[in-house]
């Protein structure tokens, strides 16, 4: 079970990548106290999870009952990153807290979208885990991976807070310059996720010619 744990943890810790949503989860919180952001970083860990554990248990059903795929979402995330990586470019923080909107309500909101959901719990990250589950012969196996989930999870929000913090050394020259490459490495993660989710639709369309 030791030896199926820690494949299914090495292999979500790769597929998810936590050190791709930092630029993302930096700047969202830029504006925010070191709490609050901290606050964001376990929730949005949290929400992967969960999201995580319900693909593997109902992925199928759900893209099943929707007709939905997998590269939708990559090709949704991928334009809904791409927008983001735009304003970071730019200098600007995307989505904007609204007037009247509190940091706590702003936090929970980017929580979940876009860092847990589709940044942390991706599309490959989602495929994985139904992949995983249906490999899974035994019970053991199958609690090993929600094990895996919730480790490779509570690592995520380890690896948001410590960017957080590294951000906070480099000063606010530091940081603008570094909060624009990341807006270009997050443009450059949006385009491979939105070619690897438009490159199915298209083969079909070439084939259906």
């Amino acid at each position: 079970m030791l030896d199926t744990f820690l494949f299914q943890f090495t292999s979500l810790f790769t597929m998810i990548n936590p050190i791709a949503a930092v630029p993302i989860y930096i700047a969202l919180t830029e504006a925010m106290t070191p709490k609050a952001a901290r606050w964001v970083a376990m929730r949005a860990s949290i929400t992967a999870c969960i999201a995580l554990c319900v693909f593997a248990l109902l992925g199928e059903v759900i893209f099943s009952f929707f007709n939905i795929s997998v590269n939708g979402l990559r090709v949704a995330g991928g334009i809904l990153f791409f927008v983001m990586g735009f304003e970071m470019l730019r200098g600007r923080t995307v989505p904007k807290r609204v007037d009247g909107e509190t940091e706590s309500d702003f936090g929970s909101d980017v929580a979940v979208t876009p860092i847990g959901i589709p940044m942390v719990a991706g599309p490959g990250a989602i495929t994985m885990v139904i992949l995983f589950i249906q490999e899974s012969t035994a019970t053991a196996n199958s609690i090993s991976l929600f094990g895996a989930i919730i480790a490779v999870c509570a690592l995520t929000a380890v690896v948001l807070a410590t960017g957080r913090q590294l951000l906070a050394k480099l000063g606010r020259s530091g940081s603008k310059i570094l909060m624009r490459l990341m807006g270009l490495i997050v443009m450059l993660i949006a385009v491979e996720f939105f070619f690897a989710g438009i490159k199915p639709y298209i083969l079909d369309i070439a084939r259906a010619i």
